[in-house]
């Protein structure tokens, strides 16, 4: 990449890509790297970077992430508006022909045709490291060229696993692993009620603890694609139902890619909504890359933003007096509960289908 003529690197992790962003987080001086918030805020960072210094940033990102930057791509980068180069790497979740998770298959099979309609010229990356030096090269090359975004879109094993150099860091006071928390979090939560999860981790161990517990899974919406967006699905069902108290299980990463919606939330009053950001500083799910999440004060946020209850818990007993107290406060309520990095390595995946959790979830909310 670099001596292609890449300067900064930016862009949100994707799992196909954790060997690269772990190798590029490590070996990226200064601020020649940032995590984004989300793809299109990467599109407007590669934009600034070009403009200061003549160089093309890379910008790395799942082919989920081709949603967030249509907008800042077409009415930015593209030859008919600054015509800005920046070279796109793209993890391809849902090749066709290639086993993924339901999420996955419709972006997976339309990752092409939609470059094809913004006009990005793309290559495939060899697996081959010759091959791949020169594809690179040449992507580089075209983008400054023709002073316009080109893309590699990536298949699953490209690149080989990269041995982190430096050792991992968290929170020493924190004891708690996600998974722990969810068990205490969903504890307190009565059967009646109605439990919104966000992508990844999150929603599978949701999945696993119900197993675990015998339970049925009609009380839990798993957003299992979409990330940043459950928050807003379940205020979308607090205000369509207020007999039914709401509990939107978040994490760090996906309230930070949308945090907008913390303002929108933070203004509903009808004290059924209460929301819940498990915050372990990292994007567990794509490989464990680090967010923000611990350098951000998330309940002074959720505060300016209107929330009226915001607090950080870290322990078993202040998560259950937390929840005994804010769930019937009648008003907008976040907490914060700040965990372990990591999962379970024989962690599973929900067996039921995403229609089959929509219409039992729906059966359970109107009834």
């Amino acid at each position: 990449m670099s001596d292609a003529g890449i300067g900064m690197c930016t862009g949100v992790p994707d799992s196909l890509l954790k060997q690269i962003c772990s190798c590029i987080t490590e070996k990226a001086c200064g601020d020649n790297h940032i995590i984004a918030a989300n793809e299109g805020a990467a599109v407007g960072l590669a934009i600034g970077s070009y403009m200061a210094t003549g160089k093309p940033a890379m910008l790395y990102m799942q082919n989920s992430g081709l949603g967030n930057i249509i907008n800042p791509l077409l009415s930015l980068a593209d030859p008919k508006v600054y015509s800005i180069p920046m070279l796109l790497m793209i993890g391809w979740r849902g090749e066709p022909g290639v086993k993924d998770e339901p999420q996955h298959v419709k972006q997976g099979e339309v990752t092409l045709k939609m470059l094809e309609a913004m006009g990005v010229p793309y290559q495939i990356l060899p697996n081959c490291d010759e091959d791949a030096q020169q594809v690179m090269r040449q992507m580089v090359k075209m983008a400054v060229d023709l002073n316009k975004p080109t893309a590699l879109v990536v298949r699953k094993n490209t690149f080989e696993k990269y041995q982190t150099q430096e050792p991992e860091k968290s929170e020493a006071k924190l004891s708690l692993k996600r998974e722990q928390a969810l068990s205490i979090i969903l504890d307190e939560i009565d059967a009646e009620d109605v439990v919104v999860s966000t992508t990844g981790m999150i929603s599978r161990e949701i999945f696993e603890y119900r197993e675990k517990n015998q339970q049925g899974h009609a009380q839990d919406f798993l957003t299992v694609g979409g990330m940043g967006h459950c928050s807003q699905i379940a205020l979308g069902v607090a205000l369509s139902n207020k007999n039914k108290k709401v509990y939107c299980i978040d994490g760090d990463g996906a309230v930070i890619m949308h945090m907008g919606s913390l303002g929108i939330s933070g203004q509903y009053q009808g004290g059924n909504l209460i929301h819940f950001v498990l915050n372990n500083g990292k994007h567990d799910s794509v490989g464990g890359q680090s967010t923000v999440g611990f350098d951000i004060d998330v309940p002074a946020i959720a505060k300016a933003c209107g929330y009226k209850e915001a607090v950080s818990v870290d322990t078993e007993e202040a998560i259950r007096q937390e929840i005994r107290r804010i769930k019937n406060l009648g008003e907008a309520a976040l907490l914060e509960v700040r965990v372990l990095p990591g999962a379970r390595s024989d962690l599973g995946r929900p067996t039921t289908t995403p229609i089959e959790n929509k219409k039992s979830f729906m059966a359970h909310v109107m009834s």
